[in-house]
């Protein structure tokens, strides 16, 4: 999979190159945490990856990149549990996506929204980093998809993929654990910093909003929230995230109303006042604009 990317021309930060391609991945330590008994968050290069184990099966949420699955598996066994039955991706990007082949040919039933098949298949160009994924051989693609909703009844618990459309991408869902009382939350959210927003693929600033609000309308002040990228969140931290969002949408907005290019409104420095809590991460605010100003 990693001879698949072509990586970005540009000099990238090492943050933004882990959206896109594997750096350094023989150095890569694959982390897991627990969340409940049952359900663990796992740490590596790319998107955090959700883990529940159980009688029923290992359910896996996201994969990585093509280099670390051996480890990512090293990982679930060391947790008490085995090669993945079921793998849902959130999205189509490739840091979460990677493992998709190696784990469909040992027989892994991999499910996802729609669009995020259409785009595996086909393959893509992510324009913001200059990268382009080719399509995922056949065992890679998911064999269920979705166009809404889907329900999974396993483990003990009830297991809910909830689509949201026009977020991070046209293909995202975040995955809620009803009896568990943990989110994963995908790309849509990343905790601490600028998210990445994939315009060109149908993703927007409202329509990221507009996700986390579904997101908050289902967490209470106990729930446990897997990040796309970054720590462990809660709600607090969530309603925060989207305060950041609300606040960007509406400068940039107005810049846009007023005739600006992406570059003259990065130019009058508009998240002066959110650079020093959410500009270090991947992302400073104005190559944060350029990114994203198409989709506001």
């Amino acid at each position: 999979m990693i001879a698949k990317i072509i990586p970005a021309l540009c000099v990238l930060g090492a943050g933004v190159m882990a959206l896109v391609s594997p750096v350094q991945a023989d150095e890569v330590k694959i982390i897991p945490t627990q969340i409940t008994k049952q359900i663990y968050m796992l740490a590596g290069q790319g998107g955090n990856i959700g883990l529940f184990i159980g009688e029923d099966g290992t359910f896996l949420i996201d994969d990585q990149f093509a280099p670390l699955t051996e480890k990512i598996l090293a990982a679930i066994k060391s947790v008490g549990g085995d090669s993945p039955k079921f793998l849902i991706n959130t999205h189509y990007h490739g840091d979460h996506t990677g493992g998709n082949e190696t784990l469909g040919k040992s027989g892994t039933l991999i499910f996802s929204h729609d669009n995020v098949r259409e785009r595996l298949s086909t393959g893509s160009f992510l324009e913001a980093f200059n990268a382009k994924h080719a399509a995922l051989d056949k065992e890679g693609l998911p064999v269920v998809t979705f166009s809404e909703d889907i329900s999974f009844h396993l483990n003990g618990d009830s297991v809910q993929a909830i689509h949201t459309p026009h977020a991070h991408t046209d293909g995202d869902s975040f995955i809620y654990f009803r009896k568990a009382n943990v989110i994963h939350a995908g790309d849509i959210l990343f905790n601490g910093f600028y998210p990445f927003i994939d315009v060109h693929h149908g993703g927007s600033l409202r329509g990221m909003i507009k996700a986390v609000d579904q997101i908050l309308a289902l967490a209470d002040d106990n729930t446990k929230i897997i990040a796309g990228h970054g720590p462990m969140a809660n709600k607090a931290q969530l309603a925060n995230y989207r305060q950041m969002l609300e606040t960007a949408h509406g400068r940039l907005k107005k810049l846009k109303a007023a005739g600006k290019t992406a570059q003259e409104a990065a130019a009058t420095n508009p998240l002066a006042d959110l650079e020093a809590i959410w500009g270090d991460g991947h992302f400073t605010g104005d190559r944060w604009i350029e990114v994203i100003y198409s989709g506001v």
